[in-house]
């Protein structure tokens, strides 16, 4: 059987569908990319903000064209199954999240065909659809922290660790496969092992530590970081342990404390102006990025302006900005105050074109600067290498380092590259050879 793919979302919702593209061809289908020659085609959603909610529903109506059996799943089919199962009946088979533990039993029932033999799903049998060279590994699942406008704990559920050894034993078999840098994800990555131990402490400092003795591992990255959950214990893990970038993915969505209290986010503005400056302080080349909603209800021009003056002094090394997006069940799809869309869109733009200038003025703070860079691709043509050091997370977010090297290199290959050029984003260079 031919199957086709498509995985909409977040790095999370990758591994998800990593995890059922094996599934598939361990039981016997091929993975094509044309929807022309597929016999049936899966589709993983992500419904977290309304622009993702559309292009789930634009992608599941555009693949009905093809006329081939349809099977949707992801956080969209768990949020929205009834409402589909409605509006959407030509779809053959809508799998929720909280069925992926028997999807090998659905998929059998499915295809009826007894030449496919479905075993069930595993965090540790991936087809990993990215660069083999730096994987994601999830660490976790759902949130407890319940932010007034998220909707992650209505899909997702309650947070779960994934057992100690079983991270451990992926993360010894993806470096074997060829992964040189690893990059632990989850909805709330800091409070990894909470539910694990008796006092509720985060076992990640103990965990990066033991993946980080796992040989020809050359970098570990940790996204998604929760500002309150950030110790000092794993500051100084991420300080000493020289195979952990010192990368810190905080998404502190506002730096008012009004509006942090109507997010339901702990911690103040003084205690999030703290934690940044300490990290700052501890680990000067740390590279910070941090993620902001504006237009968020009830938000004043004054508590605008406290964000704009915060991310003008403080300097983020790279941000994400995104408007408000009122989403149903949520505590905030209620809240008085609601912000004007041309408002929102007005705070956005004005916050990003003062990013713009602060990533530049950041970047060229590197020229002269030498990366340890992770070579990811090669335009003959050109003859341009592409990768990324420690300061740049691999989700496409924050750029690269583009160089050019006198030695022929291999995608996957760690090379020292001087910084000679700046732009936005980017970083552009030469390879070196270090003396």
């Amino acid at each position: 059987m031919k199957i086709g793919f498509i995985s909409l979302g977040c790095a999370k919702n990758l591994v998800d569908s990593e995890m059922i593209l094996k599934l598939l061809t361990d039981a016997g289908c091929i993975i094509v990319n044309d929807p022309e020659d597929a016999d049936a085609i899966f589709i993983n959603t992500c419904g977290f903000i309304e622009s993702a909610k559309q292009e789930a529903i634009e992608t599941i109506e555009e693949m009905h064209t093809y006329g081939k059996k349809l099977i949707v799943t992801g956080c969209y089919a768990q949020r929205y199954k009834e409402l589909m199962l409605q509006e959407m009946p030509f779809i053959d088979r809508i799998i929720t999240l909280a069925e992926y533990p028997k999807i090998h039993l659905i998929l059998a029932d499915l295809f009826q065909n007894n030449s496919l033999k479905f075993g069930p799903l595993k965090y540790e049998n991936r087809l990993l659809t990215g660069s083999i060279f730096s994987p994601y590994v999830k660490i976790s699942e759902g949130c407890n922290n319940n932010c007034t406008y998220c909707a992650i704990p209505l899909i997702r559920g309650k947070f779960r660790s994934r057992s100690f050894d079983s991270i451990i034993e992926e993360c010894k078999s993806l470096v074997e496969n060829g992964a040189v840098e690893l990059n632990l994800i989850s909805q709330d990555t800091t409070r990894y092992g909470s539910d694990l131990t008796d006092d509720n402490r985060s076992l990640l400092p103990k965990l990066l530590r033991e993946i980080t003795t796992i040989s020809n591992l050359k970098m570990l990255r940790i996204l998604y970081l929760y500002p309150d959950e950030i110790t000092d214990e794993l500051i100084q893990e991420i300080k000493s342990n020289r195979k952990i970038a010192p990368y810190f993915d905080i998404p502190i969505q506002h730096i008012s404390s009004n509006v942090l209290r109507r997010m339901n986010r702990r911690g103040d503005q003084q205690f999030l102006m703290n934690l940044l400056s300490k990290i700052r302080s501890e680990i000067p080349e740390a590279i910070i990025r941090s993620t902001y909603i504006v237009g968020f209800p009830g938000e004043t021009e004054e508590d605008f302006e406290e964000l704009y003056q915060f991310t003008k002094e403080f300097e983020f090394d790279r941000l994400g900005v995104f408007a408000y997006s009122p989403e149903e069940d949520t505590a905030s799809y209620g809240f008085p105050n609601q912000i004007k869309e041309e408002v929102k869109q007005d705070r956005l733009d004005r916050i990003m074109k003062l990013q713009q200038s602060i990533s530049r003025k950041r970047n060229r703070m590197q020229k002269g600067t030498i990366h340890q860079t992770i070579v990811e691709a090669y335009d003959p043509e050109s003859n341009f290498y592409y990768g990324r050091s420690y300061a740049f997370a691999p989700d496409d977010i924050d750029g690269m380092i583009v160089f050019q090297s006198q030695n022929p290199l291999s995608i996957g290959d760690f090379v020292d590259v001087k910084i000679n050029t700046a732009f936005q984003y980017d970083l552009i260079g030469d390879a070196i050879e270090r003396r």
